[in-house]
């Protein structure tokens, strides 16, 4: 990947995340208010997650379980109907608008629109335990969308996420950046494999 991409790559991010921020405004208000009236917490829910070379950053995302839900129940694995999902959590959760807080993370540079999916600090693995090629996914910023969301989102199994990941690194270019942006609209409208089997469940408030 040249400097050049990448350097555009990160100029569209900030015009994209700004519009993004400025467009959505309203309909942010409106969900932290429904928040925060129908469930006791914080709006947020604000987590470690592994970045671009393995650097630790704070991700931003709308509160869509119960408050302290990773020391209550299965932990930090997610199922479609786990009981620590709220009401207007699982709508935000069906069509991702709980991503919407990531913006900011996008505008902040520990982020990109696109790029694999950031992952939980000691999940599955921690950074040390990655193989060589495993961390190939870890050279490029983290995104709020990625390969791996618009083949299979929540249906995959680690391997397969890790296999997109992968394969969007190796072979990146902003015509592939573009095309995953307008494939994650399509997504959005008609969401599904948000969540995996009850036994093999998700990473919480992934």
């Amino acid at each position: 990947m040249s400097n050049i991409n990448l350097f555009i790559k990160r100029l569209i991010d900030i015009f994209g995340s700004l519009v993004g921020m400025i467009i959505t405004s309203p309909v942010l208000i409106i969900i932290a208010v429904l928040i925060k009236l129908t469930s006791k917490g914080s709006v947020f829910y604000i987590q470690d997650r592994l970045g671009k070379d393995g650097v630790t950053f704070k991700i931003i995302k709308f509160r869509t379980m119960v408050e302290n839900a990773e020391n209550i129940g299965s932990g930090i694995h997610v199922t479609e109907n786990d009981s620590r999902i709220t009401k207007i959590g699982r709508f935000l959760r069906k069509y991702s608008l709980d991503e919407l807080p990531q913006l900011f993370n996008v505008l902040k540079g520990d982020m990109s629109l696109v790029g694999p999916r950031p992952l939980l600090t000691h999940f599955p693995k921690t950074f040390d335990e990655y193989d060589e090629k495993e961390r190939l996914r870890f050279k490029m910023k983290p995104g709020i969308t990625g390969l791996a969301q618009i083949n299979g989102r929540g249906s995959l199994s680690w391997d397969e996420k890790f296999s997109y990941d992968i394969r969007y690194v190796s072979r990146y270019s902003l015509k592939i950046d573009i095309l995953i942006l307008f494939k994650t609209i399509g997504c959005l409208i008609k969401p599904k494999n948000i969540y995996k089997s009850e036994e093999q469940g998700v990473g919480l408030e992934t």
